[in-house]
């Protein structure tokens, strides 16, 4: 029954908070063919942060099976009000758990193919975080530095590129580093995939927060 009175609760919750938008309840149905849905080959994301806009540049070409879950993703508001939760200072900045604990949890095991990579893990770039083979899911992380000499060889996949608004990034506050999530490799993410974005806010109320991302 607590179930049930949970998913009524987010159910109810993210289908009043876009209007206008395609339904956030969506989004409790991971399996649905809406979510294999082809992206455009190129397209934009803006990504309008709590330090200002974000505006990417997706590339399909560059990571075809990454870029069609994060265009699905986005059509159906997964990164509103997301925490960039993992911010190491000039170095990365992560994002993709869900705001509320029953979509982050449905969402955690729903895996992608991996992509070859094929272009570098430079400064401005984004490309989803992974700690198995075919291990990718809803978390990404922009490279606030050039982090090829490293990320390359461990096959990260860049899949888009900020063309405006990368001082916005660089700015995101990055004063809890590895406390406040981590990697997924880390192995310490269960208390935000539990608790959402009330644990983080509650235990670090100073992290940025993407308050929208949509496709331009």
């Amino acid at each position: 029954m607590a179930s049930l009175k949970n998913l009524l609760f987010y159910t109810i919750l993210i289908t009043t908070i876009l209007p206008g938008c395609k339904p956030q309840s969506m989004l409790l149905h991971p399996g649905n063919r809406e979510f294999t849905k082809q992206a455009p080959l190129v397209f934009k994301v803006l990504l309008e942060t709590t330090k200002g806009n974000i505006i990417l540049e997706v590339r399909r070409e560059w990571a075809p099976n990454g870029v069609d879950r994060f265009y699905n993703l986005v059509r159906y508001g997964y990164y509103y009000n997301t925490a960039f939760f993992r911010v190491r200072d000039k170095t990365w900045a992560q994002f993709g758990i869900a705001s509320t604990p029953g979509i982050a949890q449905l969402w955690r095991t729903k895996t992608i193919p991996d992509d070859p990579r094929k272009t570098s893990n430079d400064r401005g770039t984004v490309a989803f975080a992974f700690k198995d083979p075919n291990g990718r899911t809803t978390q990404v992380f922009i490279n606030l530095r050039d982090n090829s000499p490293t990320l390359d060889a461990q096959q990260f996949a860049p899949f888009a590129k900020i063309i405006q608004g990368m001082d916005v990034a660089d700015a995101l506050y990055a004063g809890y580093g590895e406390r406040s999530g981590g990697g997924i490799r880390a192995g310490h993410q269960d208390s935000v995939f539990a608790g959402g974005n009330a644990y983080l806010k509650r235990h670090f109320p100073k992290l940025d927060y993407i308050k929208r991302a949509v496709i331009l």
